[in-house]
């Protein structure tokens, strides 16, 4: 029986396939039912459910990955295994070592190359982080500002790196530990620079771009580092 009858409006489709996301019925292994399975489940045409994932895609509800699929969060980095017996040695520090060599320079790219949509999508995701109502809420929705900033470098090489970042980040017992802890007034902060680093990207300020990721990463890096049980290094910032 179809239960969204002959024929479904985008939006009533759109609502019942983000219902089946939320129950997990339309999920399998952290990813979304093949295209096919899911068109079938809805019965509409392939090509019809094409189109709403390309709108889901478009507003950062799904990333997709050619190879890989569909996920309703950034995809897990490409051999994220071999980076398991790393994340098992590095320290905070170490990992806001790399992150403030790269991200700057991701986030002057976005300024230069992202299109007037897809910075349309990232304002959707800059507020995501601002109405987080809680550490656990705020971290994926952190987890995919910062992804669709280096997505939209539009430099593949560059999503690799990042990529390769994430999946020790992914796998450190550490960073699920400190980002537990933020304080209400800590989440603020960090998506008020959000705010301000949206803004760099969409005014098409390079440097003022990476200069702001520099000072969120900053603050981030304090934030993370002050607890000196984590080893005997300096604080960056």
């Amino acid at each position: 029986m179809n239960v969204l009858g002959d024929c479904p409006s985008d939006t009533d489709l759109t609502a019942a396939l983000l219902a089946g996301i939320k129950t997990g019925d339309f999920l399998k292994n952290g990813k979304l039912l093949p295209e096919r399975a899911l068109a079938e489940a809805l019965s509409v045409t392939r090509a019809r459910m094409r189109r709403i994932l390309d709108l889901l895609e478009e507003d950062g509800t799904v990333f997709r990955r050619h190879g890989q699929g569909t996920f309703v969060s950034p995809p897990p980095a490409v051999g994220a295994s071999p980076f398991r017996a790393v994340a098992a040695k590095v320290m905070p520090r170490d990992v806001m070592e790399v992150r403030l060599e790269i991200e700057p320079a991701l986030a002057a790219l976005a300024a230069q190359r992202a299109t007037l949509k897809e910075l349309k999508t990232l304002e959707q995701l800059t507020q995501a982080t601002l109405d987080a109502a809680d550490t656990q809420a705020y971290g994926v929705a952190d987890d995919i500002f910062h992804y669709k900033i280096a997505e939209l470098a539009h430099n593949p090489l560059f999503l690799t790196v990042y990529d390769s970042i994430r999946a020790v980040r992914r796998q450190s017992e550490w960073t699920r530990q400190r980002e537990n802890r933020y304080s209400a007034a800590t989440l603020v902060r960090m998506a008020e620079q959000h705010q301000q680093l949206f803004q760099s990207i969409s005014d098409r300020n390079s440097q003022a771009a990476a200069e702001t990721m520099e000072t969120h990463l900053l603050s981030v890096s304090n934030t993370m580092l002050r607890d000196r049980n984590y080893g005997q290094t300096k604080e960056l910032g």
